[in-house]
């Protein structure tokens, strides 16, 4: 029986066979935040505290203005209106979390809440990059289509593409936490951010990571780059339609529509691809928490702010409402 090719080993598999009779999985994790200094880390608070308070009520205050305007009940405003809950949704998940830790001596979280953290980011996150697409696609047919245009963005197929959006972002969700409750982790729990991501936890993790990495780069390859591959073949469209135009007023109303919408891309692409395509962002170094920052907290509250500063149908619909207050 011992010589058995299914029982027999090689002495170098016995510290292998050790470690893991010995593992003691971790109940949670250490987050590691941005400093220990505690002047530094109250000003934090405070920034991001701010930074917060803005995000709730310019994503409320788009959410409601949409819905009570009537002049803003078309396609492009549908999907903003998706955009702003995503953005109130997603900044929810950690910040509240994170001010606690900056004014707290223990950082740390319960691995069920590690795990939840992960769901809910990767889901909103999916679910955005494909919303941005949709409504670049959106753009698109708008400007490059114009006589088709009530046809093709139809209430029907307008919620079809948000639904869509939201399954995509499930799958994502779902994907990821699969793959980290295939995880171990025996040795060292500290993460060095000031949240559950993936990437830092496959690379704590003490057991096999072959199939975490295959979910990790599939996920990375289906969704991401589908989704900005969308974004970019449409604005090349448009651009090519917008240079086609004689008339430098046609070109400057053309361009206008999507203007919000391409600062919004640029910035939320901008840092996802910093925060993901980076060698350096596995280890969470100090350049990369500040993408992780402007990914996470800066550009949810940014992108109410850049359609409504930005876009003149907005601005004339919130003058209306606060006149009928």
């Amino acid at each position: 029986v011992l010589g058995s090719s299914s029982l027999r080993f090689s002495p170098w598999d016995i510290p292998a066979l050790m470690a893991q009779s010995n593992c003691t999985q971790v109940t949670e994790f250490s987050l590691a935040g941005f400093t220990e200094e505690p002047v530094t880390q109250v000003n934090l608070f405070l920034l991001f505290l701010l930074t917060y308070l803005v995000t709730i009520l310019g994503n409320l205050s788009i959410i409601i203005l949409i819905r009570d305007s009537p002049q803003l009940h078309s396609p492009m405003y549908y999907f903003l209106g998706n955009l702003a809950f995503i953005d109130l949704c997603s900044s929810t998940i950690f910040t509240p979390k994170m001010l606690v830790d900056l004014m707290s001596e223990k950082k740390s979280i319960a691995y069920a809440g590690c795990v939840a953290q992960i769901f809910l980011f990767d889901l909103f996150g999916i679910t955005e990059c494909f919303l941005l697409a949709t409504m670049a696609y959106d753009r698109y047919v708008a400007i490059c289509h114009p006589l088709v245009y009530p046809l093709v963005m139809s209430p029907k197929c307008c919620f079809q593409l948000v639904t869509g959006s939201y399954l995509l972002g499930l799958t994502n969700g779902v994907g990821q936490t699969i793959s980290m409750s295939n995880l171990s982790f025996c040795s060292s729990s500290t993460i060095n951010l000031f949240f559950c991501d993936i990437s830092p936890l496959i690379s704590l993790s003490t057991s096999d990571t072959t199939l975490s990495h295959i979910i990790l780069t599939t996920s990375a390859s289906l969704f991401g780059v589908s989704s900005s591959l969308v974004v970019l073949l449409s604005y090349v469209a448009i651009i090519s339609t917008i240079l086609s135009i004689t008339s430098a007023e046609g070109k400057r109303k053309a361009f206008s529509t999507c203007t919000s919408h391409l600062t919004t891309v640029s910035i939320f692409y901008g840092a996802s691809f910093f925060m993901y395509l980076n060698p350096s962002s596995g280890s969470s170094r100090g350049a990369d928490k500040w993408a992780v920052v402007l990914y996470t907290l800066v550009t949810p509250m940014l992108n109410p702010l850049i359609y409504s500063l930005r876009n003149k149908e907005v601005k004339d619909a919130l003058r209306r409402l606060m006149k009928t207050k």
